[in-house]
């Protein structure tokens, strides 16, 4: 029987960078065949510089490839047409958007890519288990562990099988002298803490002021054009440059993310 093909999901966050490295050291086998890093062009300046590192190839012993299927800001802008992929953003009446970014803009280009590296076409099928792919999710958030959604996919989850939280990442990383790697989500991501807002205002500016000129244009885009609810990037539902980050604990809004239906985003 073919050995299934060995991918890496790189999301360029703490998790991921640490399986990746340890990978490298040889701690986690067997050697990836690639890695994949889905780009929603819309990544913070420090995650882009951060994924050049690991592209070095004095830094990991096999390929990063990066993929794409456009740019979720320009979306939202621009609103090409013909085209509006749904994002969580908070609705003025108490509710929450439809989730289709992670769908759109980080799987789809993923499994593009897997085919190719396997020799298929986009509707040509593929033996089960064809493909394990890993998924930088430790044990502190476990409940994000999903099956995958085709059967020649399997799911693998090195640092849950290592029993490693995220600050066990950064206990490894800190003692083979490695930086902490950013944390890796979309700059205007519905689901950031507000302690992660902060970190933008006061270490990120040019970030910061863009994620401020996009939710001033979300207010009615997109699906919700002329409903009666607008939408906002921040949980307090008003313009973000409004929210008073100074003040607030977050409350539960860092386990946001244990909705995400496929581990797929912030590692």
């Amino acid at each position: 029987m073919t050995q299934p093909l060995h991918i890496l999901s790189l999301g360029a966050g703490v998790q991921s960078t640490t399986m990746a490295l340890m990978a490298a050291h040889g701690e986690i086998e067997p050697m990836p065949d690639a890695a994949i890093f889905a780009d929603t062009g819309w990544e913070p300046a420090r995650v882009y510089e951060h994924l050049r590192w690991l592209q070095t190839p004095s830094i990991l012993p096999f390929p990063v490839h990066v993929v794409s299927n456009g740019n979720i800001r320009d979306m939202l802008v621009r609103e090409e047409r013909g085209r509006y992929v749904a994002v969580p953003f908070f609705l003025g009446n108490g509710g929450m958007g439809r989730r289709q970014c992670t769908h759109e803009f980080k799987l789809k280009p993923l499994k593009w890519r897997m085919r190719e590296l396997l020799g298929k076409g986009r509707k040509e099928r593929i033996p089960p288990g064809s493909v394990v792919v890993w998924l930088g999710i430790s044990t502190d958030e476990a409940v994000r562990m999903k099956p995958a959604d085709v059967l020649w996919q399997n799911n693998r989850w090195p640092l849950i099988e290592k029993g490693m939280s995220r600050g066990d990442c950064y206990g490894w990383l800190e003692s083979r002298g490695y930086r902490a790697p950013p944390k890796s989500s979309c700059v205007g991501c519905p689901y950031h803490s507000n302690a992660h807002w902060r970190d933008m205002q006061d270490n990120a500016p040019h970030d910061w002021a863009d994620a401020v000129r996009v939710d001033k244009i979300i207010r009615y885009t997109g699906t919700l054009r002329n409903a009666r609810h607008q939408q906002y990037m921040h949980a307090k539902r008003i313009p973000l440059d409004e929210v008073d980050l100074r003040t607030l604990e977050d409350r539960g809004q860092l386990n946001l993310f244990a909705n995400e239906c496929t581990g797929m985003c912030g590692t």
